[in-house]
């Protein structure tokens, strides 16, 4: 029994870090699945996992971004590092102003660095998306960038082992 809890706590242990991994900015569902998948987990397992760790902090980055920053920049400590966040995130909103929601997905879609979830929910936060919008649309985008990643790592993978 107690080999059994420790297999299962060994396991739960390597689950979470895939979904902490994937919950974090820059890293999110893109390293977070050939994270999985180097701790022994299938990409399908993996490539799950990263996308609900992935999904974890958007709703409190759609809610919350907004009265944080407006708060922040009123402090003398965090008021450039709160301009250049804002001004960093809008650079990239190009596709988002121009085609809006599908603007969105497409932004959080595609695999590439800079795009993902964290900034995607930034802009939207920033420009005022609402969240029966903007959260599908983000959802969206993160399947199908959690699918081809899940595509290109499976494959090195098959391809190194």
């Amino acid at each position: 029994m107690r080999l059994l809890l420790m297999e299962l706590l060994d396991f739960l242990t390597v689950e979470f870090t895939v979904m902490l991994t994937a919950a974090l900015p820059v890293i999110e569902l893109r390293g977070a699945i050939p994270v999985g998948i180097s701790l022994g987990l299938s990409p399908f397992h993996s490539a799950i996992l990263s996308f609900i760790g992935s999904m974890i902090p958007v709703p409190f980055i759609l809610f919350g971004a907004r009265p944080v920053f407006n708060r922040l920049r009123d402090t003398k400590g965090f008021k450039s590092f709160i301009g250049k966040l804002t001004r960093s995130s809008m650079a990239k909103s190009g596709s988002v102003k121009k085609y809006g929601l599908w603007g969105l997905f497409i932004f959080v879609a595609i695999p590439i660095p800079g795009t993902g979830v964290w900034t995607g929910s930034l802009i939207a936060a920033l420009m005022n998306m609402r969240f029966k919008w903007a959260f599908p649309a983000i959802l969206a985008g993160n399947l199908v960038a959690g699918i081809l990643i899940m595509g290109i790592s499976g494959g090195l993978y098959k391809v190194i082992t």
